[in-house]
């Protein structure tokens, strides 16, 4: 019996293949929470006097980390029982998240390729948090390992070309 929301296997991706998330509206509540949840009283988050007076930002804002998270709960059915690790990436802000704002995530496969131990793949992808306008609002390239294909499972790339010949 196939399973709903099944995860990618590491061999089902190719370099170039593009996809796009679900969107998620980041809640000042949703703010709030984060910022009490970690302990982030930073000024920007939590006095609204300074933040409309001194802040470069004027309107209340997500934490980077906060948006980083939302995109990676947002990529949950990419992975879900088919990831094994998060091994790195690099994460580059480029503009405020505010409160109100839609994102989205929009990645790209980089880089597939074999381990050399076990039924198992390492995938980078380059995703992109984009709100409601279309500015990007984050970028990130995690190395996520996943799990590959198990033996009883036929390759449906290879069944769709036995089928057809």
């Amino acid at each position: 019996m196939k399973q709903l929301g099944q995860g990618f296997y590491w061999q089902d991706l190719q370099v170039g293949d593009t996809y796009k998330s679900w969107g998620r509206t980041v809640l000042e509540a949703d703010i709030c929470a984060f910022v009490n949840l970690i302990g982030l009283h930073e000024v920007v988050f939590s006095d609204r006097e300074f933040l409309r007076e001194k802040s470069v930002i004027k309107e209340p804002f997500a934490p980077g980390a906060l948006v980083y998270s939302f995109a990676e709960g947002l990529l949950l059915p990419t992975m879900q029982g088919t990831g094994m690790a998060f091994l790195n990436m690099e994460l580059d802000m480029k503009r405020p998240c505010l409160a109100g704002d839609t994102i989205h995530v929009e990645l790209e496969i980089i880089e597939v390729r074999e381990t050399s131990k076990g039924n198992r793949g390492l995938v980078r992808t380059f995703n992109k948090v984009v709100n409601q306008n279309g500015d990007i609002v984050l970028t990130y390239n995690p190395l996520r390992m996943l799990k590959g294909r198990p033996n009883d499972q036929e390759d449906p790339i290879v069944a769709s070309a036995l089928k057809g010949a």
